[in-house]
Parts: C-alpha cells; structure tokens; sequence
C-alpha cells in the first residue's frame, strides 16, 4: 500500500525523470525551508533549481534506491545519473557523463514537503566535469 508519504517521494522522482520542474506545486509547500547552499527558501526558488538542472543535465534520470517514512519525516537515498552537456550551478558544459548520490530527509506538513536537508557526494560530482581535480595521485607530485 502506498502512503501520502511514499507518494510524495514518487512526485519527486517523476518530477526528476520528466524533467517537469512545474511538479513541484504537487510535492512542495509553498514556503518550503530548504538547507541547501544551492536552493533558496519556497516553491518558486526550487522550481528555478530544477529548471537549471534539467538544462545543465538534460537527460538526468533519478533512481530511488531507499526511503523510510517515521512520523513527519521521509528520508530517501537517489542516484542520479546523466551527462553534462549545460551549465550547472555556473559550471560550464563538459560533455561527460556524471553520477551524483543523495540522502534527502524532508519534514512532512500538510500533506507536502515543508522541509529539506539533504547531502550529496559534490566533491566526486565536481570531479566528473573537470571543476575539480581528481585525488588518488593521479597528478603529477610537486
């Protein structure tokens, strides 16, 4: 049986696999608190994330791989997998493919998402289209 809970999770992903950042009036309350150095605060700020994203990662699929519902939490881990071939977050096109893992925790009111926290593997995504150097010794030692 599905929950309210799993179904606005799964609007998540269908937003994400659509590439429709205007599902987001299904899933996201209108004065969501985002704790995301790249999403501001409300609806309108996340649907202008996505719309980036979708431009900077046209072909972006999002794979939920877990979800737990307690209480007015959700908390879900996605891999998101695409190729760069836009901006993203001020990152010019690198034409490769990328991977990125999240673990999203959102507080539940009203049948919405109020609240978000998430973290994400940045470091390795920032790597995958050249904005960051790789570690491991692959570079030549000073």
């Amino acid at each position: 049986m599905t929950t309210p809970e799993r179904r606005l999770a799964d609007l998540f992903v269908e937003m994400t696999n659509t590439h429709n950042p205007d599902l987001v009036d299904r899933f996201i309350a209108e004065d969501y608190l985002n704790h995301n150095d790249f999403v501001g605060d409300g609806r309108e700020a996340n649907r202008q994330f996505w719309t980036g994203f979708f431009a900077g990662v046209p072909d972006v699929r999002v794979t939920m791989e877990d979800l737990v519902v307690s209480g007015d939490r959700v908390v879900g881990r996605f891999t998101y997998r695409g190729t760069h071939t836009g901006e993203l977050v001020g990152i010019p096109a690198s034409g490769k493919p990328v991977e990125m893992r999240s673990i999203d925790i959102w507080r539940v009111q009203h049948g919405m998402f109020a609240e978000h926290w998430d973290e994400l593997n940045l470091l390795q995504l920032f790597q995958q289209v050249g904005a960051l150097p790789m570690l491991g010794g692959t570079e030549a030692q000073a």
